[in-house]
């Protein structure tokens, strides 16, 4: 396990509240090996929006998806399969990866057809409570949930679907969410998987969601450290908030960031801000990281070595900290999430038709990253990238288009790649 920590500048300023970024830089151990390719157990929860929306070629995508996904589960995995419109059926109740129960599964699936209106919440919470009545302890328990449409009947508020998230993760049981099409709210998706301690995918066409689910179902077979947290202790006064999307809680000199579950040689930044207090001339400050998981992995005596950072500051007076080098490695983390942030607000900004605000806010992040940038090439060509940018935003563009640039920020800002995969070690 690696763990290196990074800020962008060593001083602060004796007089001012400043601000430093931190960098956490985290690659996961590779899987060790295991006698006859054993591995920890899964237990899914597959939850298919068969709204009237889904009719055609995606619920049939669809319920291949989920059939090539169980196919892929061994006995000692468990999962589960939840249908929804406005009404809510659990067409295979939580049972065991089975030869057995894999053929009833297959049946029964083929009787899944769309129609009605979208109880997305129910339908989700259905299969999360399918989870949780066999959570596996040392495995990987997840809500897999798949839409195409919005939340219009039950449960519709964002911001309570996402705390239920939060809460089930708190239980032991994550989510993952799969937006297909053009008409799901993506905002909603995003932060449920965050809170949920999941992944968001975007899914622009039907044909792509088999690949797309089985991508999802390969990483949960994949996991090496469940329920990752990165743990900051600061000294008094010290105010910790999260750049990157993950959630960040604190108790007094106690930080938490919570990164779900890692998978073999998965990479993984975490950008954090931190805001200091006043102090003498000299004085120095430190934060202390560690990574800790629900096993023990990273723990000493565990299977993977101790992962522990160490930072400095010393305060100093305002032409020193004017003068200060730079570290460009967290320059461009920070700068790279501000980029993801700015214009997952232009798309919600564009389709709301104010244009004219969209494209000044690229332009306002643009020239912040450029103030700082000096001669640093990746800095200035991400300035140049959201200059040109904001033209695009600043004119009616295709909700596909939206879709499809709000999720490829999701997936920069999480560390994964333009097609929702974890980064690995190269």
């Amino acid at each position: 396990m690696r763990l290196v920590v990074r800020t962008d500048r060593t001083h602060i300023r004796s007089t001012h509240h400043s601000r430093r970024y931190v960098l956490a830089e985290i690659e996961a151990p590779a899987a060790p090996a295991a006698p006859g390719g054993s591995r920890p157990p899964v237990n899914l929860s597959f939850v298919l929006d068969r709204s009237g929306s889904m009719g055609g070629s995606k619920i049939d995508l669809a319920r291949r998806a989920v059939a090539e996904a169980i196919e892929h589960l061994r006995a000692s995995d468990r999962f589960s399969v939840v249908v929804y419109d406005n009404v809510i059926d659990t067409v295979v109740e939580s049972t065991s990866g089975s030869r057995e129960a894999k053929r009833n599964a297959l049946e029964r699936l083929k009787t899944v057809d769309a129609r009605g209106t979208t109880d997305l919440a129910q339908g989700w919470l259905r299969g999360c409570e399918q989870v949780a009545a066999h959570l596996a302890r040392d495995g990987v328990n997840r809500a897999l949930l798949l839409t195409d449409g919005l939340a219009n009947v039950g449960v519709t508020d964002p911001g309570l679907i996402a705390r239920h998230a939060a809460e089930l993760r708190a239980r032991g049981v994550s989510t993952s969410t799969f937006g297909v099409g053009t008409d799901f709210d993506e905002a909603l998706l995003q932060s449920m998987a965050v809170a949920g301690g999941g992944n968001f995918y975007y899914i622009e066409r039907p044909e792509q969601i088999p690949d797309t689910i089985a991508s999802e179902v390969g990483e949960a077979l994949d996991v090496v450290a469940h329920d990752v947290v990165l743990r900051l202790t600061v000294a008094p006064g010290i105010r910790v908030d999260g750049v990157s999307p993950h959630p960040v809680a604190t108790h007094g000199e106690r930080v938490t960031v919570s990164l779900g579950d890692l998978v073999s040689e998965q990479v993984l930044d975490v950008v954090l801000r931190l805001t200091f207090p006043y102090g003498d001339p000299g004085q120095e400050t430190a934060v202390m990281a560690t990574l800790e998981d629900r096993d023990g992995l990273f723990a000493a005596g565990g299977r993977a070595p101790a992962a522990i950072g160490r930072l400095t500051w010393s305060h100093a007076d305002d032409r020193t900290n004017d003068g200060q080098a730079r570290e460009r490695a967290v320059d461009r983390a920070v700068a790279g999430q501000y980029a993801g942030r700015a214009r997952q607000e232009a798309v919600h900004l564009n389709r709301s038709g104010a244009y004219e605000e969209a494209r000044q806010v690229l332009r306002r992040t643009a020239a912040r990253i450029r103030g700082y940038a000096g001669n640093d090439p990746g800095l200035r060509a991400l300035a140049e990238e959201l200059e040109a940018e904001a033209a695009d935003y600043g004119q009616f563009m295709a909700e596909a288009e939206r879709k499809s640039r709000h999720a490829l920020s999701s997936m920069l800002m999480s560390s994964r790649d333009m097609y929702g995969k974890s980064r690995k070690r190269r």
